[in-house]
């Protein structure tokens, strides 16, 4: 009851710091996103009550009376409702704060509100927090799906073994300011604001910008966010080297090469197929309308090139629930098959095109140092090849003169240097021994007819 008095709507606190944390990132969400987001482990819950809307306010009970004590302290507000009814909860500047604390971000890392939040059942909004779910795939802890009915249990287990999806709540940002004028605080009339932006370098994604879409809007008006886009990437500001840098590397960080080859981040634009366009013209006319920011150029080997580009890919909502970021959801513009989304923002044809380059140059200097082997010479007394070293100098020409033994390795040059040596000094030994022997025999005769004489 003591708990019941302080929560008066009976939540945890993990639910509420769970509620806090989503809320801090997408701004506005339903008790069922957060639910889905934070404790996917409820989805496969309840699954004995009659209705998918008697299991549905069963696994979202918790999360609800966590929104109802965060509005009843002032950190959350009312929303308006879904198109399906839905409550929606945003947080107040005060729950923005607390939300910060929650996601060691500080205020100006938080991002602004969503487009229409609370109006006109916040389609878009919710379109955006769909996608951020998508791309995260959250999974159960089968430990507290534990005796739950056996359907529930392999349901849960299904979903553990499916693909991943990529980070968590925490890689997120929603509604994030690129300013082409003002500052990161105080973005220029008329900067892009990027729908969300996940940054996920473990898992080779340093930055990714993501727009959503309801198939609404015009295709001039999707195309003209990517100019807006392009404007920001291009801005450059000092950095605390002094040195200009692009600003959005002052903000996030890339390594090089960032994606592929292209020179700015890339971004993924989802389709909900809500309204009346199809989500397959509206890529096709984006495209053509874009294509001066991500059409590359042919490169000898068979690939492009995106050098000073930003790689846009498209999707649907669909295609993310159904194939998840590891799957063959993305078409990216100007290529015509589906790929995941790493090959879709990176470049596989350029990657396999430099391998198949350096393994043909592996080859050729494999070749030619065989080639080379086949030529080396080999001693004419122990039989041993020649080191590089000792090829060269057997070759070499010094004034006109040549190797003396080119035919011998090192060792065996130095042997038989050495007996010539000791051939040469035992010779001279042996003219001086005869020389002195000489003299002294002409000595002795001279000494005899001498003595002879004087006798």
């Amino acid at each position: 009851m003591a708990k019941r008095k302080a929560n008066e709507a009976g939540s945890s606190t993990g639910h509420r710091a769970d509620a806090l944390r989503v809320l801090g990132v997408l701004k506005a969400a339903t008790a069922d996103q957060i639910q889905r987001l934070s404790s996917p482990h409820l989805t496969y819950r309840h699954t004995a009550k009659e209705t998918a809307a008697k299991r549905k306010e069963a696994r979202t009970a918790s999360h609800r009376g966590a929104l109802n004590d965060l509005r009843r302290h002032g950190l959350a507000v009312d929303g308006g409702r879904t198109r399906g009814g839905e409550e929606v909860r945003l947080l107040t500047k005060d729950g923005l704060a607390a939300a910060g604390l929650e996601l060691d971000r500080g205020p100006d890392e938080m991002g602004g509100m969503p487009k229409s939040a609370g109006r006109s059942g916040a389609s878009h909004a919710m379109t955006v927090n769909e996608t951020v779910i998508a791309m995260i795939r959250p999974k159960p802890d089968l430990h507290l799906v534990a005796g739950e009915p056996a359907e529930a249990i392999a349901a849960a287990q299904a979903w553990v073994d499916a693909p991943d999806g990529i980070g968590t709540i925490t890689s997120y940002a929603t509604e994030v300011a690129l300013p082409a004028t003002g500052t990161w605080k105080n973005p220029g009339v008329g900067c892009a604001w990027a729908d969300i932006v996940l940054t996920a370098p473990e898992i080779g994604l340093p930055l990714l910008f993501i727009e959503a879409d309801n198939c609404t809007e015009e295709a001039p008006v999707i195309a003209a966010k990517f100019d807006k886009y392009m404007r920001h990437f291009h801005r450059k500001v000092k950095d605390t080297d002094g040195k200009d840098k692009p600003m959005w590397r002052t903000r996030w960080s890339a390594p090089a090469p960032q994606w592929g080859d292209a020179t700015h981040p890339p971004v993924l634009l989802v389709f909900h197929q809500v309204g009346k366009r199809t989500a397959r013209t509206q890529m096709e006319r984006v495209a053509e309308l874009t294509r001066e920011h991500w059409q590359g150029q042919w490169a000898e080997g068979g690939f492009r090139i995106y050098n000073g580009k930003m790689p846009i890919v498209a999707t649907t909502l669909d295609l993310l629930r159904e194939h998840g970021p590891a799957g063959p959801a993305f078409r990216r513009f100007g290529r015509d098959v589906d790929q995941n989304l790493w090959d879709a923002i990176g470049n596989p044809r350029r990657d396999a095109g430099l391998a198949r380059r350096a393994e043909e140059g592996r080859r050729r200097l494999a070749q030619e140092a065989a080639e080379r082997e086949a030529q080396r010479p080999v001693c004419g007394d122990c039989g041993q090849k020649f080191t590089d070293d000792r090829w060269k100098a057997s070759i070499a020409v010094d004034w006109g003169r040549g190797d003396s033994h080119p035919h011998l390795c090192d060792d065996c040059k130095a042997r038989v240097l050495e007996a010539e040596r000791q051939a040469e000094q035992a010779e001279r030994e042996r003219q001086e021994q005869e020389y002195r022997e000489a003299e002294a025999a002409q000595d002795s005769k001279a000494g005899g007819w001498l003595g002879r004489w004087r006798g």
